[in-house]
């Protein structure tokens, strides 16, 4: 993943889990001021920075098919711990990544829905289809959060969220935070647009490790992974509809979505990894 303008370690370590329980509550005045000081250290100098430094696209087909490119070059320069994650981590080291992200897991998609009416009504509907298979079309068993839930009581872990508060490194919550921040903290939801196609494809390659750790050491309830496998390539299809359907696209806040999640994703990723192997070395 792409690495890019980043907040402070001191930041990172003091601040996102701070954010993560500010955004998990209604906000009191202060909250909000608390909010605003976070993000103004944190993502929005990211964000004016990729929008900053963006391609002068003439349309959103052009800017799609630069999208395109990016995808394909980060799937031919996958890091090293794709590889170690696939074929080399214990059961021990990858349950500590299962760990990392259990914050988001548990809570796959919730914080997305605000975007829906933030957006004009056709590029709003692309994006709810979306959505509607995140959340298992209503069917419990089929919600994404669920396959998250197997998983974990597979592996003999907590369902409370709050059990992984003290554990879940600072990158990782950094990922929950975006995600919230994208849907409703953002000045225009274009650039939930950007980051959610780019998210919505790059699993596609971003998840063989996991799926391909999972198959390895004989994980029954790995349909968290083999799912996105499956239906994302419809939610890419959906995402592109979405920024097509855009009757002012802001060209240069979807491509900063794009570099955002690129970022923050491929960070968390690496963090997380890097966690499991600490654990056990």
């Amino acid at each position: 993943m792409s690495g890019g303008p980043s907040a402070s370690p001191t930041l990172l370590a003091t601040a996102q889990r701070e954010l993560h329980a500010l955004y998990r509550r209604v906000p009191s005045p202060g909250d909000y001021a608390s909010m605003t000081a976070i993000e103004e250290r944190w993502i929005l100098p990211k964000a004016r920075a990729y929008e900053a430094s963006a391609p002068r696209f003439g349309s959103p087909g052009e800017l799609l098919g630069a999208l395109k490119d990016f995808l394909a070059e980060e799937e031919a320069a996958l890091p090293e711990s794709a590889t170690f994650l696939a074929e080399h981590a214990t059961l021990e080291q990858f349950t500590t990544v299962v760990r990392q992200f259990a914050l988001d897991g548990l809570t796959e998609s919730e914080s997305l829905l605000p975007v829906v009416p933030r957006l004009p009504y056709r590029s709003a509907m692309a994006v709810f289809r979306v959505l509607i298979d995140e959340l298992g079309c209503g069917n419990e068993e089929k919600a994404h959060s669920q396959l998250y839930r197997d998983l974990l009581t597979e592996l003999g872990l907590s369902l409370r969220p709050e059990d992984y508060l003290d554990e879940t490194v600072p990158e990782c919550y950094a990922y929950v935070n975006m995600f919230h921040w994208l849907a409703s903290r953002a000045a225009s939801p274009q650039y939930f647009l950007g980051a959610y196609a780019y998210f919505e494809t790059s699993v596609l390659y971003a998840f063989q490790s996991f799926a391909r750790a999972a198959g390895r050491l004989g994980i029954v309830h790995d349909a968290y992974y083999t799912e996105h496998l499956y239906i994302d390539s419809y939610h890419s299809g959906h995402m592109r509809t979405a920024i097509r359907a855009l009757e002012e696209p802001d060209l240069a806040k979807i491509w900063a979505g794009v570099r955002l999640a690129s970022d923050i994703v491929g960070t968390a990723t690496e963090a997380a990894v890097a966690r499991a192997r600490e654990a056990v070395a």
